[in-house]
C-alpha cells in the first residue's frame, strides 16, 4: 500500500500554503494526507488549568486548528483521502517518527514578515536534515506552489548523493506532465591556477566535459525509464547554490539530494542544501540517499 504524504500543522499561514500543496500533490501521485499536529500543551498546562470541558484549553484549540487544517484540505480536493491527528509531542520528534511511514514529509518555512520571509524555521530545517523520507518545504510565491510554471529544477551532485533526487525528481516530473530541468554546476579546483589564456580555455573545457559526463550519466538510466519526461540538460560554471538559486527563480520545485550515513548524529545538510532551503523562491525537496 502507498504510504501517505504527512504535513505538519501548526495554524500558521506557511503550514497551510503546505497542506495546499500536499493536497495538490496527493491527487497527482493517488496518495492519502495525513495532516500532524504536535504540541507539548501537557507540559505548560497542569491539571488545574482546564476548561468549562475539563480539558485544558491549549488542547481543545490545538484540536480546533487540526479540524480547521483538514476541512480545508478536503474543500481543496474531495477526492483526496485526509486524515488529521493531534499528538501531545515536541513536533521534532513526532514528525520524524511520522516520517518514518510517509511517502514525504511536508512543511511550511515559517517565515514571518518582509525579513523572516527569507529564513527557515528551526523544526522545518531538522526535518530536512534528519527524515528518512524526502521532505518538501514550501515556499515561493503563489504560482511556484500552484505549479503554474510548468517546470522542475533539479540539482545533481556527487553520484553517491544524488541518484535517490534523480528518481524522485523524474517521477514528480512525470506526475506533472513539466519539463525537468537538469543541473550541474562546475568550478575549477581551488588549487589550479592557469595563467596563458589558452591553457585556461582547455581547463574550462575539461572541467565542463566532466561535468556534462556526469550529469549525462546520472539521467542515463531514469530517462529510458521515463522517457515521456521532457529534460533538459544544463551544465553552469559557477558556485552550486548560486547556481541553483538562479535556476529555481520561475520554478515550480527544485530538487536536492542530501546524505543520510547509518549512525551519525546531528545534521546531515551540506552547504547547498542549507542555501537552497532558506533562500529558494519555489518549493523545495531534500530527497535523502542512504548509506
Amino acid at each position: 500500500m502507498d504510504l501517505p504524504l504527512v504535513v505538519g500543522v501548526d495554524g500558521s499561514e506557511s503550514s497551510l500554503q503546505a497542506v495546499d500543496w500536499a493536497v495538490d500533490a496527493a491527487a497527482r501521485h493517488g496518495l492519502a494526507v495525513r495532516l500532524v499536529h504536535a504540541s507539548m500543551w501537557e507540559r505548560y498546562e497542569g491539571v488545574g488549568l482546564t476548561s468549562d470541558l475539563g480539558r485544558p484549553s491549549e488542547e481543545q484549540a490545538a484540536e480546533g486548528l487540526v479540524r480547521a487544517a483538514v476541512e480545508r484540505a478536503r474543500l481543496r480536493n474531495p477526492d483526496v483521502k485526509v486524515s488529521g491527528e493531534l499528538l501531545p509531542e515536541d513536533p521534532e520528534v513526532a514528525l520524524l517518527r511520522e516520517a518514518r511511514n510517509a511517502s514525504a514529509l511536508i512543511t511550511g518555512r515559517r517565515g514571518r514578515g518582509q525579513v523572516m520571509e527569507l529564513l527557515l524555521g528551526s523544526v522545518s530545517l531538522a526535518l530536512a536534515a534528519r527524515a528518512p523520507c524526502p521532505v518538501i518545504v514550501v515556499r515561493g510565491d503563489e504560482r511556484s506552489r500552484d505549479a503554474a510554471h510548468g517546470r522542475l529544477v533539479l540539482g545533481v551532485g556527487a553520484a553517491e548523493n544524488s541518484s535517490a533526487a534523480v528518481g524522485f525528481a523524474f517521477r514528480e516530473a512525470e506526475a506533472r506532465g513539466c519539463v525537468l530541468e537538469a543541473v550541474r554546476a562546475w568550478r575549477y579546483p581551488a588549487h589550479e591556477l592557469v595563467d596563458h589564456p589558452l591553457a585556461a580555455d582547455e581547463s574550462a573545457r575539461h572541467h565542463r566535459q566532466m561535468a556534462t559526463e556526469l550529469l549525462d550519466a546520472a539521467l542515463c538510466v531514469p530517462a529510458r525509464d521515463h522517457q515521456d519526461v521532457d529534460v533538459r540538460r544544463a551544465v553552469v560554471e559557477g558556485p552550486a547554490r548560486r547556481v541553483l538559486l538562479d535556476r529555481a527563480s520561475g520554478a515550480d520545485l527544485l530538487v536536492v539530494g542530501a546524505r543520510r550515513r547509518t549512525g551519525r548524529p546531528g545534521l546531515q545538510l551540506g552547504r547547498v542544501s542549507h542555501a537552497v532551503l532558506h533562500h529558494a523562491h519555489c518549493p523545495v525537496a531534500v530527497v535523502p540517499q542512504h548509506g
